[in-house]
């Protein structure tokens, strides 16, 4: 018991650290984060980048320019 109070008397009071809670709320965030970055990556990989526009998928028709509910202007 002596012990511990003579290792309390060594320690600096004007000395804050952030001790283990520090550390275990730094490893929660840290592994949220990991999780996040993987559901991100796998929502990304989901996502169709192809342009919907290009002339080659518009139907018989219509043109890349004029989608279903326009009209083009006729000459």
């Amino acid at each position: 018991m002596m012990h511990a109070a003579e290792f309390a008397k060594e320690l600096d009071k004007n000395k804050v650290t952030p001790g283990v809670l520090g550390f275990l709320v730094f490893a929660g965030l840290a592994v949220g984060v990991w999780f996040l970055m993987k559901s991100m990556t796998r929502h990304m990989n989901r996502v169709n980048f192809e342009n919907p526009g290009t002339a080659a998928d518009a139907p018989a028709g219509e043109s890349a320019e004029t989608g279903p509910g326009t009209s083009a202007k006729t000459a």
